[in-house]
């Protein structure tokens, strides 16, 4: 089990117009996430959204953890290698 909020987990927002789409972490600050899917919010202009109004998953982007840099199209191939595995 990975921690609450960490760098590269995938999360799915609860709340908002945004509501059921899943993101990646980006950052993480005291009540607050930063969330990107490099498609409608991309890394330069992360989502700020309050950890109550994200669901985590115990999913974190495989490229991320080998190091491999935040890009959209890194978070763009994470967000759907994480919906093929699901819709299955």
């Amino acid at each position: 089990m990975v921690d609450k909020y960490v760098v590269g987990q995938i999360v799915l927002s609860k709340s908002g117009r945004d509501k059921g789409r899943p993101f990646i972490i980006i950052g993480v600050d005291d009540d607050f996430v930063y969330i990107a899917d490099g498609m409608l919010r991309k890394i330069e202009s992360p989502k700020r959204k309050k950890m109550k109004h994200v669901q985590p998953t115990n999913q974190i982007a495989e490229k991320i953890l080998l190091g491999e840099p935040l890009t959209n199209v890194n978070l763009k191939d994470a967000i759907k290698i994480y919906l093929n595995k699901t819709s299955k």
